[in-house]
């Protein structure tokens, strides 16, 4: 049972919508900046429809432009229970604190002590069972852990995209920018950026600066509490340098606007902030959930996608927008056929 006096914006229901499945977009677009943009401004909750390309033309010479360098791993390991060959698949997430030992996300059941073979070989043994399907590994041989998952790996696709990965999602489903090996996941709103648009802003006079947060499962993990700040947020590694706290600081000297690309570049720089305008160089977790009533102290403007019902990600930018600006947005988005989700359309909230 909803309480009668739990504010609309903090029910569950009020992130439900009608996503169509012809709507989630399968492959991303064959130009990447061609994707639909969506701009809505959250003052007046004017909406107009333009290509992501035209992104340029909604920034300012004094703005900074900040991305998440994130790279996608790898990750999906078919194995082998040994003895007996019974198949297992595993979701490799993290290093853990032991020499050679991997957090893992397993989907079958595995018991302490089992070693699961993987390749023509290459074993690992189960040292810990974390609960939840999660397991700490520890691997065997000389070969390091990184390299053997880019050897073998898949890349693990949403699970929303109903096909099987191919080799050219190594590259599709990575930013132009992406650097710092260590999600499991894209931070889907940079996909849309080619070199070019990126060269086109900075000639504009924007900075780009980067920063990280690796990305783990319980990014599409559904929130179940009909009381949305009851949902435990999965922690998640983020580092931010003294060159992008330098560049920020300055930008909030002169005035301008920080604009984030996506919702994994605005919780680094909401973890940053100590107060407005003062950011701290830092690297460490956070499991910082944005809902409705957060008072925003890092970000400016936010570049997204079209999020999943019920999803985090989704309270997240309707506490930027807020809520009715929100449902108004995704209403005419479902309405004009936008694409959705990884692969899909975007969205400028300025």
């Amino acid at each position: 049972m909803i309480p009668q006096t739990l504010p609309t914006e903090y029910q569950l229901a009020s992130y439900d919508y009608p996503l169509e499945e012809s709507l989630i977009a399968q492959v991303p677009s064959a130009d990447r900046d061609h994707a639909r943009l969506m701009v809505l401004d959250r003052k007046t909750g004017r909406i107009e429809h333009r290509r992501f390309s035209d992104l340029v033309h909604y920034l300012r010479p004094s703005d900074v432009l900040v991305v998440n360098d994130t790279r996608v791993i790898p990750a999906r390991l078919a194995g082998r229970k040994m003895p007996g060959g019974g198949k297992i698949e595993l979701l490799m997430l993290r290093e853990a604190d032991g020499p050679k030992q991997w957090e893992a996300l397993v989907r079958g059941s595995v018991a302490v002590g089992q070693p699961i073979q993987f390749g023509k070989g290459e074993t690992a043994v189960v040292r810990q069972d974390l609960g939840n399907g999660r397991t700490i590994l520890e691997w065997t041989g000389e070969e390091a852990v990184e390299s053997i998952i880019h050897r073998l790996g898949i890349l693990p696709l949403p699970p929303y995209i109903r096909r099987r990965p191919g080799p050219e999602d190594r590259e599709q489903y990575q930013t132009v920018y992406a650097a710092a090996p260590g999600s499991v996941a894209a931070p889907t709103a940079g996909l849309h950026f080619t070199e070019n648009l990126l060269d086109r802003i900075r000639t504009h006079g924007v900075k780009v600066v980067s920063v990280t947060l690796h990305i783990g499962p319980g990014t599409f993990r559904p929130v179940r509490c009909e009381d949305i700040r009851g949902h435990p947020m999965d922690s998640e590694w983020y580092e931010i340098g003294l060159s992008a706290v330098e560049a920020l600081e300055e930008v909030r000297r002169r005035r301008g606007r920080i604009v984030a690309v996506g919702t994994t570049a605005t919780r680094v720089l909401e973890s940053a902030i100590r107060e407005p305008g003062r950011f701290q160089a830092r690297s460490g977790w956070t499991d910082l959930f944005i809902t409705p009533g957060y008072s925003f102290n890092g970000v400016d403007v936010l570049v997204t996608n079209f999020h999943l019902p019920k999803s985090t990600l989704l309270m997240l930018v309707s506490a930027f927008a807020g809520l009715p600006n929100m449902k108004q947005a995704y209403d005419e988005a479902l309405r004009s056929r936008y694409r959705f989700l990884s692969f899909g359309d975007a969205m400028l909230i300025v």
